[in-house]
This record gives structure tokens, sequence and C-alpha cells, in this order.
């Protein structure tokens, strides 16, 4: 088994306060926020680790995420649930970071294209869903699903799966490796 050193690259300050500490290896990249609080749509820059997007963190230090509970229609009835790209046998809810600049309902939208390969109409907002564990708040939103492409970019480039699960089959499913995504569909519910 090889081990790889961890690199120090950049300790970000901002207005005299420390924001974030990056570390990384040849596999992974580690973020850790201070509890102090920053000034709103902070970006903490990662084009030095050759990452794909930018991180924001609301006033709280907390990053920002949106996502999508994809329905199959209206009724709400049926769930997308797509794989994770860690272990392909674990299912996630569609989500990921807010741009910089971006709106909630943009990144979750934008986040049902990229990983599910789903276009639709954005419904109605859920609720906000704050992950203290991993330092994360996330926007939710109910996306209607009109069209599923048949081959799409995280298809081919991780492998990503997609598939329809009931709400109770989803809360199962979820509650293996993403216990905190339970919560959106016992939302869904309760409305």
């Amino acid at each position: 088994m090889t081990t790889f050193p961890f690199f120090f690259l950049e300790s970000f300050r901002r207005f005299g306060r420390r924001i974030c500490l990056l570390a990384m290896s040849s596999t992974k990249c580690h973020s850790q926020s201070l509890p102090h609080k920053m000034p709103q749509d902070t970006v903490i820059t990662t084009k030095d680790l050759k990452l794909t997007s930018d991180r924001t963190y609301d006033n709280d230090g907390m990053r920002r995420r949106a996502a999508c509970l994809c329905f199959r229609d209206r009724l709400e009835k049926e769930v997308l649930l797509i794989t994770s790209t860690h272990d392909v046998s674990k299912w996630i809810v569609p989500g990921g970071g807010i741009d910089p600049g971006e709106e909630p309902q943009h990144a979750a939208e934008r986040e049902a294209h990229e990983e599910a390969g789903a276009t639709g109409t954005l419904g109605r907002f859920v609720g906000i869903f704050e992950n203290k564990e991993k330092n994360i708040r996330t926007w939710v939103y109910a996306f209607y699903v009109e069209n599923l492409q048949e081959h799409w970019s995280e298809s081919k480039s991780l492998a990503r799966r997609r598939q329809w699960f009931s709400l109770e089959e989803a809360k199962k499913m979820l509650s293996i490796h993403k216990t905190s995504q339970v919560q959106y569909i016992l939302s869904v519910e309760k409305t």
C-alpha cells in the first residue's frame, strides 16, 4: 500500500481572518473551515488544485450546496437517485456546490442535469438543510423530470448510474450512505 504525504497548499486570509486551510494528497482534497464568520459568498479558490469549481461559503462559514429531489411527476411518489462517485453501490440525491454568483435554484437545476442527465421543471423550494459535521448547508428543491438523457457527461466520465425509487425505498437507500439526505424526503412527506 502506498501512502501519499499531504501538502498544505494555501491558508486563505481575507479581512484579517483565516478562512480555510486546504490540504491535498494525490487522491483527495480536504478542506477544513474554521469557526469564524465570513463575508457572504466568500470564494475559496481551488484553481491550484485543478478542481472544476470554486467553493462558496455563507456568513456562518458553511459550504453552500444545492440539490434536487428529481420526481418522475408532480405526484411526487417516485424520486430519481444517482450512484455515489466514491462507491457505485451507494445511492445519493443529485446535488453539489453553488458556484460564485450563482443562485441556489440555478445550481440545483444544473446539478440535476450534470449528475443525473435530467431536464425538466424546477418546482417548489423544499428547505435548507444543515450538516454540521461536514460544515455544509444545502438548499433543496423539487424538480419534475421531463426528459432523461440516454448518455450524460457523468455517466461516461464517472460511470454514474441512476434509478427511480419509491419514497420509502429511497429513504432506505439513502440511510445506507447519506443519512442526512433522508431528511429531504421526510420534509416532502410532511407537506
